[in-house]
């Protein structure tokens, strides 16, 4: 009676995969072909971007290039100041923008219950997500610079990333805590766990990689961004003690990596110095993403 059984399931099988009329296999085989020719396209463009700028700006890569800063008396050209300051302003803007971030996602999930509310605020902060940069440098501008009194300075540049950068945090963090299943929620709270206690033990951690993802995407905006660093921040490239004094360094003006790039090309028409840069991102990039991969795979072990 199984074999029976085997002997009509075979043809069924056999069936699914060759009752295709001729044209809609030949549908079905150009569309796989067009979504292998895109993606081959997307990966040969991104290849070349990366092998393009490497072979640009490797030659022009030294230790001494990283380490000392530019001075026409001793005639060096280095980036030292820029590196110091992009660490700075991603390190700032994050401590601002990840805790403000996840918090207003974690409230608008779990404690709201105005609907039109929160459905205004996530349209809101789409919209927002979307504003170009420029105007945020504006913003940034008039309200730390001049109404804070804090000038071009680094702190004023890291406080207008943190805004730009808060409503990506919050939509990111709040659709993965939208994937957490409703039935997590309810077991924890059926065991008399509180309404906290089941968020921080339950949610959060199950929501780790949707954080994770806007805290890379917000580093990758940080790091690449020159319009804010360059209308708040200014373009000062001296090399500062940060231990010495971090209020007075807070407080000064400084060019990331981004700003010396824009100052090597468009200022100085210094294209290998350019590259070299552009390089020195790449790398700082994939090495804060790599740590934030490795810190969420840790938080998600635990």
């Amino acid at each position: 009676m199984s074999q029976t059984a085997v002997t009509m399931e075979a043809p069924r099988e056999k069936s699914w995969g060759t009752g295709l009329s001729a044209g809609r296999k030949a549908y079905d085989r150009g569309l796989r072909a067009l979504v292998w020719l895109c993606a081959g396209l997307t990966c040969a463009l991104l290849l070349f971007l990366i092998g393009y700028i490497l072979y640009r700006g490797l030659p022009g890569l030294s230790w001494e290039f990283l380490t000392t800063q530019e001075s026409l008396l001793k005639g060096t050209m280095g980036i030292l100041p820029a590196i110091q300051n992009t660490l700075y302003v991603v390190v700032v803007t994050l401590v601002i923008a990840l805790p403000l971030g996840v918090g207003a996602a974690v409230y608008l999930t779990e404690y709201a219950t105005n609907h039109r509310l929160v459905n205004a605020i996530e349209f809101a902060t789409e919209t927002l997500s979307g504003i170009p940069s420029i105007l945020y440098a504006l913003v940034g501008y008039l309200a730390f610079s001049n109404t804070l009194g804090l000038g071009y300075s680094l702190l004023a540049a890291s406080l207008t990333l943190a805004m730009m950068n808060l409503p990506t945090i919050i939509r990111t963090t709040q659709e993965s805590l939208k994937t957490v299943p409703q039935g997590y929620r309810e077991g924890a709270l059926g065991l008399g766990s509180g309404k906290w206690h089941m968020i921080r033990t339950i949610v959060l951690p199950g929501s780790i990689d949707g954080i994770v993802t806007g805290c890379i995407l917000a580093v990758g905006r940080i790091v690449g961004e020159s319009a804010v660093l360059l209308y708040v921040g200014g373009m000062d490239s001296t090399l500062n003690n940060f231990f010495a004094s971090l209020d007075k360094f807070a407080h000064s003006s400084g060019a990331t990596l981004t700003v010396q790039l824009y100052v090597f090309a468009k200022e100085r028409a210094m294209m290998d110095p350019a590259f070299t840069v552009a390089v020195v991102l790449l790398a700082l990039t994939f090495l804060i993403n790599l740590a934030a991969k490795v810190v969420g795979k840790k938080l998600r072990q635990k």
